[in-house]
């Protein structure tokens, strides 16, 4: 059988999840979908899918299949790139995927940026606020805020973020501010549960870590409603310092016990594993790490106030 053919099937196969999915994104009818699968299956000796009538989805040897066929054809393309003259154009489709909010506050502008600077280039941006397995999922590009478990991924560091506390000037006309953690046990707090599950607030004094537990006011496990909690003047709210940038930058929020944060997370473009780097992700890399630290720097949030 044409083995290359069969793998490019595949592998459509699994991103769409479903046969039919599959044979309009390869513009090849149903049957021949079909029939290419089966002898991909039979050549290899080992079913690939489990199939229902409205879906496909992988067995564990089509998972182990999969991430091998991808890596296959990242290094067939690159190696085509190079044989080309435009081996330095990027193009194809670039999948990059962050949380949420980071995402779209950072994230998704140097996309946009990178787009329009290689118009032969589409992208796909996946907000969420989990992480995902890049290589099964078919991302190319993660964007990751926290320590980073040992694992087969490359990464690139492009800054910092920091665990900040914050108070609207409406809060403060009724109350005087904190002058250490321990007193926020007097104070309304609000509470993030995104930045974790158990009801405390982190901090640093005298060189060792504070975990100041609080009984909030509110909880929630949207950010947006914990924010905008704080703005109202309900209490005070611990975040990441990117969360509130655009609300320090208007006022509608100020920063509480700068000298008692906790030491600041790392921000990491992240990348599976390949001996050959494709073009599109080679680039983006190289041209949106500088671009995206820049902008972290930058950042009203990561000035003390």
């Amino acid at each position: 059988m044409d083995k290359l053919k069969g793998i490019q099937t595949f592998i459509a196969i699994a991103e769409c999840g479903s046969l039919t999915a599959a044979s309009h994104r390869l513009e090849v009818s149903l049957p021949t979908v079909v029939r290419t699968l089966a002898e991909l299956e039979r050549d290899v000796g080992v079913t690939l899918f489990n199939r229902t009538t409205r879906r496909v989805n992988l067995t564990d040897e089509g998972k182990r299949y999969l991430e091998t066929c991808r890596a296959v054809l990242g290094q067939l393309e690159e190696a085509e790139h190079a044989l080309t003259a435009t081996r330095s154009r990027p193009s194809g489709r670039l999948t990059v995927t962050s949380s949420v909010m980071f995402g779209r506050l950072h994230v998704a502008p140097q996309l946009s940026a990178f787009l329009k600077r290689h118009p032969d280039v589409s992208a796909e941006l996946v907000l969420l606020d989990r992480v995902v397995d890049l290589v099964e999922e078919g991302i190319d590009v993660g964007v990751r805020i926290g320590p980073l478990p040992n694992s087969s991924l490359h990464a690139v560091n492009v800054g910092t973020v920091r665990r900040v506390l914050c108070v609207s000037p409406a809060y403060l006309q009724r109350r005087a501010p904190p002058e250490r953690p321990d007193e926020l046990r007097d104070h309304a707090t609000i509470h993030f549960s995104g930045l974790g599950a158990a009801r405390e607030m982190h901090f640093v004094e005298g060189g060792r870590s504070r975990d100041i537990a609080i009984d909030p006011l509110w909880t929630s496990n949207s950010v947006d409603a914990a924010l905008g909690a704080v703005v109202d003047g309900l209490g005070v709210g611990q975040f990441l310092s990117y969360m509130v940038e655009p609300l320090l930058r208007n006022g509608a929020l100020r920063l509480l016990l700068p000298l008692y944060e906790p030491p600041a997370n790392p921000v990491t473009m992240v990348y599976p594993h390949s001996r050959l780097l494709s073009t599109k992700v080679r680039h983006f890399l190289d041209e949106s790490a500088p671009l995206l630290r820049a902008s972290l720097l930058g950042s009203p949030a990561q000035v003390r106030q």
